[in-house]
């Protein structure tokens, strides 16, 4: 069965920081795109701008037959895949399910599993770009699941994302988006140190940045992040609270392969005495507070 724009209603669930951005390129894209938050009031815009609101995920799921859900945690995850009144219990025969949260591969194995047991398809596909990715439509978007359904979905991943890879079947989206996390964990604690260092040193940071973004020290978080960190910009396009959530799952997953990650590790403590300080709803570049304290 292939999907069109003639023939597909997607459904939304999510619609924050990044899914008001993601929704909105569907509907930029003409597809027909209904939406379902738990505060109605962030989606408001989405319905301005054509989008069907509805008032339960019951109710999108059986008149979608694509949702998509960016939410929160896992559990947030499984209640709305899983719960008595989730999409499962309530979608139509073969329709399609791509969960873009950053959550547990086990739990999208699962979603999975009772998906195809239902004749219903289910991909796991977290994404990489944060808030500005997300408004750009340049995500990276990591992918698990059948290639058939994968296929089906491109042209909708296309509208999101730049850089669309299906990594290998349920869960392997997931995965990759733990490698993800765990790259950036330990790089922003480099990034951090760094305007640390420079500011200590009597250098402007601002134009340090211009000499060591462009050479290998390189990276998103970097050109993206430390200019906001150097003018008290801590305003979220990545929650510290949902990195923490991140941090715990790759952890955990690192510990059942009886994979040592002391990286990761120091940074979910820095991110935690962060978040202690009641941080938790400011964005990831909040952790140069921290060094400002001692500095």
């Amino acid at each position: 069965m292939s999907l069109t724009k003639e023939n597909t209603i997607i459904g939304f669930i999510g619609t924050g920081v990044m899914g008001k951005s993601m929704a909105g390129h569907l509907l930029k894209a003409g597809y027909r795109v209904a939406v379902y938050n738990r505060t109605k009031a962030s989606a408001e815009d989405l319905v301005k701008a054509g989008a069907e609101w509805q008032d339960s995920i019951a109710e999108l799921a059986s008149s979608c037959n694509v949702v998509i859900t960016m939410v929160g945690y896992p559990k947030d995850v499984e209640e709305v895949y899983l719960g008595a009144n989730g999409i499962l219990k309530n979608a139509k025969k073969g329709s399609h399910f791509v969960d873009m949260t950053t959550s547990s591969p086990d739990l999208a194995k699962k979603i999975y599993n009772e998906a195809s047991v239902l004749g219903m398809y289910a991909l796991d596909a977290p994404v990489s770009g944060g808030d500005v990715g997300a408004k750009e439509a340049r995500l990276a978007i990591m992918v698990g699941g059948d290639e058939e359904v994968f296929n089906r979905i491109l042209p909708v991943f296309n509208c999101l994302g730049k850089n669309v890879i299906l990594q290998g079947s349920a869960g392997a989206g997931q995965y990759t988006k733990m490698c993800n996390q765990i790259v950036i964990a330990s790089t922003m604690i480099g990034v951090c140190e760094s305007m640390a260092y420079a500011q200590k040193a009597g250098l402007k940071p601002e134009v340090v940045l211009k000499s060591i973004e462009t050479g290998a020290a390189a990276s998103f978080s970097l050109s993206n992040l430390a200019p906001r960190m150097l003018a008290n910009n801590f305003a979220p396009g990545f929650y510290v609270k949902h990195f923490i959530k991140d941090m715990t799952i790759a952890l955990e997953s690192a510990k059942q392969m009886g994979l040592l990650t002391p990286g990761l590790e120091l940074a979910k403590t820095l991110y935690e005495k962060l978040a202690e300080r009641g941080e938790e709803n400011s964005g990831t570049q909040a952790l140069f507070k921290l060094y400002l304290e001692h500095n």
